[in-house]
């Protein structure tokens, strides 16, 4: 599975990361696990067809004891097996690295700022 690991990561940040990810409803039910949303911009056609009877579609977020993890796998959180459950294109992935950089990012802000 491919993934993008980003450890080391203070115990306050991965907290308030949580406290973030929270507060946009991407919780999975499971602890420590989140669903990222996918904007349709991102979805492949496949994915696009199946938005309906699938969807939504999204990233797997995991964190870890010192780090996150973001499986580079798009999810359909209406059906667990089907063709839409497949890669992203590589721009997404790199948009997808991005915007977790970016939460990451936040996360040290508010920190800094307490």
């Amino acid at each position: 599975m491919r993934c993008y690991l980003v450890d080391e990561l203070h115990p306050d940040t991965l907290a308030r990361l949580e406290e973030n990810l929270t507060a946009r409803g991407c919780q999975s039910g499971i602890e420590k696990l989140y669903w990222v949303p996918l904007d349709k911009e991102q979805l492949l056609p496949v994915q696009i067809e199946h938005e309906t009877s699938c969807g939504p579609h999204c990233l797997a977020l995991e964190i870890l004891d010192d780090g996150v993890r973001l499986e580079l796998l798009v999810r359909a959180k209406g059906r667990m097996r089907c063709e839409c459950v497949c890669y992203p294109s590589p721009e997404t992935e790199r948009d997808m690295m991005r915007w977790l950089d970016a939460r990451i990012a936040e996360a040290e802000a508010e920190g800094l700022s307490q």
